[in-house]
């Protein structure tokens, strides 16, 4: 009764996360505003909560993962540049005041930062996997155990591999007898990063979706404000400037400093009003739901882009308890793969689907589901002192975020589920499902 009682009270305070008004969230901390771009926060600004011991008579000894890379420069240069040249040509045409002066101060600093840089790894996003793997060793010790097995994998982006380097370096410093392997190649490709390259109906949809942005982005971002607090002339400004990608790229920077030690005395913030922070988050928090959600705008197809890398979870889960081998597999990667892999799993809330795109955020916050970091750990149990050979023995909890996540059965007890169940389950789902390439 004790172990129900704190599931109860675990999954009370996550659903309580999509409960509390995101107006009142992004404005109590605007790094929330940054969409995919927010670090991290658990374990940090945000406390994990406590997880309910294993079932008695039950042990963990296996862990399937997949997390996203840690905190990274922008994938793009050219939005550190932009700002730059946009804030110099105003200089140059003598509209540019004093505010404006301040901002292109700053943003030429940034740049100047980012030079080669792009899409690399931060020092925060290392920080971040070091401490995700530190707390995965201290919670599932019987995991690591002595010389059990390690196999890490990474997409062959230099930050995904530099993420499963700073993991895999900690759990050997815990403990240096680990058999780890680690692995970057496009031989895994096709599950572990772009297998949804292979999808031709999910891209098309995908691209589909474009137009609806674009639209909501007229509607909805009017950037005079923003431009009018920088220049002498406004007139002259709404007639010369391009203000809505400026005020786009400044904000998408602004989002993407809680990822760098460097410019934590840097706030760009302050030259958005709430509302406006709000309104653009809102934009983002819907970009991400229609591209890679399950979303009735995209077909509900974008799961299923990640049905290559469940059924390798499946398969290595299967063979760890067919071997009764202690150990994990890690796969590092993107928050375009965890998205729709949480969909597929159906965690949560994660699998939210809704036609009224005007009210998503009231039900669906993508800074709860894909900060930098986000992961999404499967915890195998078997009897105590088994070597775990029988599926139907087998219990699975299953972490999104380190959160003890609620899924679509019923739990033997707590948050523990029988693998034989959600394996079944899973199988079935995929199994309706087309082969890759569908046109």
């Amino acid at each position: 009764m004790k172990r129900i009682t704190l599931y109860l009270l675990a999954a009370v305070a996550c659903l309580s996360l999509s409960a509390i008004n995101p107006v009142t969230q992004v404005k109590g901390n605007f790094d929330r505003s940054a969409s995919n771009h927010y670090a991290y926060p658990y374990g940090t600004d945000a406390a994990i909560p406590a997880l309910t011991a294993a079932p008695a008579g039950y042990e963990p000894f296996y862990i399937d993962h997949y997390g996203r890379h840690g905190s990274r420069w922008l994938t793009n240069g050219k939005v550190y540049a932009y700002p730059v040249k946009a804030l110099r040509d105003i200089k140059e045409a003598g509209m540019l005041n004093q505010l404006g002066e301040r901002l292109l101060k700053t943003l030429t600093l940034i740049n100047d930062a980012s030079q080669q840089r792009a899409g690399d790894l931060s020092d925060i996003g290392a920080e971040q996997h070091q401490q995700i793997a530190e707390r995965m060793y201290h919670n599932f010790p019987e995991v690591f155990q002595g010389d059990a097995r390690v196999d890490a994998r990474s997409t062959v982006i230099i930050r995904c591999i530099l993420s499963m380097q700073n993991e895999t370096m900690t759990l050997r410093s815990l403990n240096p007898q680990l058999r780890i392997t680690t692995d970057a190649s496009y031989h895994d490709m096709y599950y572990m990063g772009w297998g949804y390259g292979e999808d031709t109906l999910a891209n098309d949809l995908r691209k589909s979706m474009d137009p609806i942005m674009d639209k909501l982005y007229y509607q909805h971002v009017h950037a005079d404000r923003f431009v009018g607090q920088l220049v002498n002339d406004k007139l002259w400004a709404h007639h010369h400037v391009y203000g809505g990608k400026l005020m786009r790229d400044v904000f998408d920077i602004a989002g993407s400093l809680q990822g760098h030690h460097q410019f934590e005395d840097i706030n760009l913030y302050n030259f958005f009003s709430n509302e406006e922070l709000f309104e653009l988050w809102r934009l983002k928090n819907i970009y991400w739901y229609i591209h890679w959600a399950n979303a009735p705008q995209n077909g509900n197809r974008m799961p299923f882009i990640e049905r290559a890398l469940l059924r390798d979870m499946i398969e290595k889960a299967d063979q760890a308890i067919a071997t009764g081998e202690r150990g994990a597999s890690l796969r590092f990667g993107h928050e375009t793969c965890v998205l729709p892999l949480a969909c597929l799993l159906e965690i949560d809330n994660v699998n939210y689907s809704c036609d009224d795109l005007e009210t998503l955020h009231e039900h669906w916050q993508d800074y709860n589901i894909i900060p930098k970091g986000c992961n999404i750990q499967m915890v195998f149990y078997r009897p105590t002192g088994t070597t775990g050979n029988r599926a139907e023995d087998i219990l699975v909890k299953v972490l999104f975020n380190e959160h003890e996540a609620m899924l679509p059965f019923t739990p033997v007890t707590g948050p523990y589920y029988r693998w034989s169940d959600l394996k079944a389950y899973y199988e079935r789902k995929l199994a309706t499902v087309i082969d890759w390439r569908v046109q």
